[in-house]
């Protein structure tokens, strides 16, 4: 098998969390795997190799010849395929969760054994239940018309606006096109990243699925002339005037849309980062508020711009109420919840423990957190602002039982270790990547725990993401 080859073949399997698997049969007789993004078990597909590297060969999709038996005729997004959100999206939802099971369960059997494994709960939403979206400013091709929306599959410059997307409510849509209408018809400049010009980055829209509130962030850069031919400067005016003129009219398009919500705020942030995130270098308030509200499982949280926060309500509810039942008793125990975010899971926690620690190095998180703790009646809460591999060690009180919720890249080895010498008899991990939940799997039975109990809970319906809730206890 050599980079350039062309193959037929079916998909026999997909790991995760979008690696279809085709195996090639070669002339010598000898058959090699082929992995392809992208591809769902049960397709017929051409495809090139594109990598081949220390005898593992990676490819793309030229063509898909046939469907895979599993996949419906329709009745899904008119974006799939081309955005490069929705893997999973023309299967039925029953089969997506299968598919989910059986690549955690593979996954963790590698690296446990004699665990019970609670298989996987569905999300309560199946349409319609993200809660955040970042849509991105740009041109579907070359010096084409502007778009706001996704980036297209496999592309890094190519955006497609997402007017039919299906797993956001519909305001999300109002807001979307008014506001790519509204800079469409002002000319005004999208950032390109290769040159590093332009004024329009991002546009950031969450909303609270129990609440109904809206909250509404233009991202720019601070390059002002990306619209002089909007707003000629003259003696009168200079390019700041014309920036907050353009951001007025904006904010009434959009206080203006008739949403089924009620907008909490309307922001403008600016970044000049060279990378392609939504990074908050300044914020300003050009309607309401910075925050919204969303409940949980009878807690109430406020929530900011860029905090983290599950994008799936209702499905958080499920996730934390699994993570609760993983914990059990936590009566008179000092409870550490590591990664804390907004201090979500520390809260839920919080009512019957004797106290809570949460450590989150965000701290715009971590005073959300405080808030929220104090707006839901929990004095027992403590949240420390840092890295958890460099504030453990200075942490006043020893816990009995420890929560993990860490990003998508898992724990750091060397505060993994400092975790574990903690010694305490139970712990609950919860990853939103069960790759990286397997490998720090290892260290923790290498050092003296058992896996007990791991539940899978769909938070991504039509995604190839996945959450998994392990309990982990020292073994005696």
């Amino acid at each position: 098998m050599k980079k350039g080859n062309q193959y037929e073949g079916i998909i026999y399997k997909i790991e995760f969390p979008n690696k279809g698997i085709m195996i090639i049969e070669e002339e010598s007789g000898k058959t090699e795997r082929l992995m392809i993004k992208n591809a769902l078990p049960g397709q017929r597909v051409r495809a090139v190799v594109t990598k081949r590297r220390k005898g593992k060969s990676e490819g793309r999709i030229l063509e898909i010849l046939e469907k895979s038996p599993a996949e419906m005729d329709g009745g899904y997004c008119a974006h799939f395929g081309i955005c490069g959100g929705c893997l999973y999206q023309s299967i039925p939802y029953e089969e997506q969760l299968k598919i989910k099971e059986g690549q955690v369960k593979a996954l963790l059997d590698n690296v446990c054994s004699n665990y019970v494994f609670d298989g996987i709960k569905a999300s309560p939403m199946i349409d319609g239940y993200r809660n955040k979206m970042e849509y991105s400013f740009g041109d579907e091709y070359k010096d084409g018309p502007l778009c706001l929306g996704m980036h297209k599959r496999g592309s890094f410059y190519d955006v497609v606006t997402v007017e039919d997307c299906r797993i956001v409510h519909p305001d999300f849509t109002k807001v979307l096109l008014a506001t790519k209408d509204f800079f469409a018809q002002t000319k005004t400049g999208f950032y390109k990243k290769m040159q590093r010009t332009g004024y329009l980055r991002h546009l950031l829209v969450r909303r609270a699925v129990k609440t109904g509130e809206i909250l509404v962030a233009l991202v720019t850069t601070t390059q002002l002339d990306a619209f002089s031919e909007t707003f000629p400067v003259g003696e009168e005016k200079n390019m700041e005037d014309c920036e907050r003129e353009l951001l007025n009219q904006w904010k009434e398009k959009i206080t203006q849309l008739p949403l089924e919500g009620k907008l909490a705020g309307i922001l403008h942030t600016k970044n000049d980062s060279l990378a392609d995130v939504v990074q908050d270098d300044g914020t300003e308030i050009l309607y309401g508020q910075d925050y919204f509200y969303e409940e949980l499982l009878g807690l109430k949280f406020q929530i900011s711009p860029f905090s983290f926060f599950q994008t799936n309500s209702l499905g958080a509810e499920v996730l934390y109420e699994t993570a609760r039942n993983y914990i059990g008793e936590t009566k008179d125990k000092i409870v550490f919840d590591l990664y804390s975010g907004t201090g979500t899971i520390a809260q839920i926690a919080a009512p019957v423990a004797k106290k809570v620690v949460g450590v989150e190095i965000i701290e715009e998180a971590v005073e959300a957190a405080r808030m929220n703790a104090r707006r839901n009646g929990l004095e027992n809460c403590e949240f420390v602002a840092g890295d958890v591999l460099k504030v453990i060690e200075d942490l006043q009180d020893k816990p009995d039982l420890i929560i993990l919720d860490p990003p998508r890249d898992g724990v750091h080895p060397k505060a993994l270790g400092k975790i574990i010498d903690f010694g305490v008899e139970k712990m609950v991990y919860v990853s939103c990547k069960p790759t990286s939940l397997a490998r720090d799997l290892v260290l923790l039975q290498e050092r003296g725990y058992k896996v007990e109990r791991v539940c899978c809970v769909d938070m991504f319906p039509g995604t190839a993401n996945v959450e998994t809730v392990c309990l982990l206890t020292r073994i005696k």
